[in-house]
């Protein structure tokens, strides 16, 4: 099972294990995913273009920027774990295997 996935399963899980019930419930983890999936995304934008951009407004007119995707992420962030407050769950302890090692996470 992949990650995302358990990660999923583990948050509905302590739902249940809570006693909370309700569509709203599981929807606010839909909710939480779907900001996962958009910090995974920013997170590989920084990775893949830095924490400086450069930008070109004209031909000799250029510079560098701050990445965008650093300040989304932290926002991003920021309202997982506010959803996660708000259902009174915490972040799941997911063990991924990879081919090299085991990283715990």
């Amino acid at each position: 099972m992949e990650r995302r996935q358990l990660i999923k399963k583990d948050l509905l899980n302590q739902l249940n294990g809570n006693g909370v019930r309700g569509n709203h419930y599981v929807d606010l983890i839909e909710d939480y995913m779907s900001m996962w999936d958009i910090k995974n995304q920013l997170i590989k934008n920084i990775v893949d273009k830095g924490v400086s951009i450069r930008y070109q407004n004209g031909e000799n007119q250029f510079g560098y920027k701050k990445n965008d995707s650093i300040s989304e992420l932290n926002r991003t962030n920021r309202q997982m774990l506010t959803i996660l407050n708000d259902l009174g769950l915490k972040a799941a302890d997911i063990k991924v295997v990879d081919n090299d090692d085991d990283i715990e996470l």
